[in-house]
């Protein structure tokens, strides 16, 4: 993957509207794991590419510097020759003279030439400089997004629980009763008055059974009064 699609992809990424996103997905939490999955692996190559567009500038950097060094060098080398080749035309040595100034022409011509590689580095050093700075934005972006998703995630895995186990709660109620969830003790308290009116009816079916004996017992009192009176009439007689 190249550089140039490596930072599209890390600023398309990095200006995610993570809540937008999570509106339309079917499934969040999914939509969140894949969102941790890309951002970790973009941002694994980001990095990659970062290094290795770091270790090309130092390099054209440093490749500059050794042309603008070189540049200052043959400068100074050709002035060398120049003066030497002044000297040597004033004490009449015409022919070493021209010697030292084809020597200075030698150097003027490589000081060009370096002086033309380090102005010919500048732009493109300016352009990686720029692609670093907006890679290294964009991983900082990211890593932040990365951390906001990982958060959105943790918060939305604990709201699932949570709702998980208020479903399970409301479940265990409308297993005791839809409507009433106290209808287990209404359904013990009913069971204690019918076992109350049970009792209540056998103590009931007791009294009446006494209250037929005593019954018994007084129609047979009368019987023996009935008898008494009788008897006292024909002795009266």
């Amino acid at each position: 993957m190249s550089k140039q699609t490596i930072l599209g992809r890390v600023t398309q990424l990095a200006k995610a509207n993570i809540h937008a996103l999570l509106d339309q997905a079917e499934d969040p939490q999914k939509l969140l794991d894949q969102l941790i999955r890309d951002y970790t692996g973009n941002i694994g190559e980001a990095e990659a590419a970062v290094a290795g567009t770091i270790g090309n500038l130092r390099l054209m950097e440093q490749d500059h510097q050794e042309d603008v060094a070189a540049a200052r060098e043959w400068g100074g080398k050709a002035l060398a020759a120049s003066r030497k080749a002044d000297e040597l035309r004033t004490a009449g040595q015409s022919a070493e003279a021209d010697r030292f100034d084809g020597l200075a022409k030698i150097a003027l011509q490589r000081q060009l030439q370096s002086e033309r590689e380090a102005k010919a580095a500048e732009p493109v050093i300016a352009s990686q400089t720029e692609v670093v700075d907006r890679l290294r934005t964009g991983l900082d972006q990211m890593r932040a997004k990365l951390g906001e998703v990982e958060a959105k995630r943790d918060e939305l895995v604990a709201r699932s629980r949570t709702a998980d186990a208020q479903h399970r709660m409301m479940d265990a109620v409308k297993s005791v009763d839809v409507l009433d969830p106290t209808s287990e003790l209404h359904r013990f308290e009913d069971k204690v008055r019918r076992e109350e009116a049970r009792a209540a009816g056998r103590q009931e079916l007791a009294a009446s059974s006494l209250d037929a004996q005593f019954e018994q017992l007084d129609a047979l009192g009368d019987a023996a009064e009935v008898t008494a009176r009788l008897a006292a009439l024909k002795a009266g007689s």
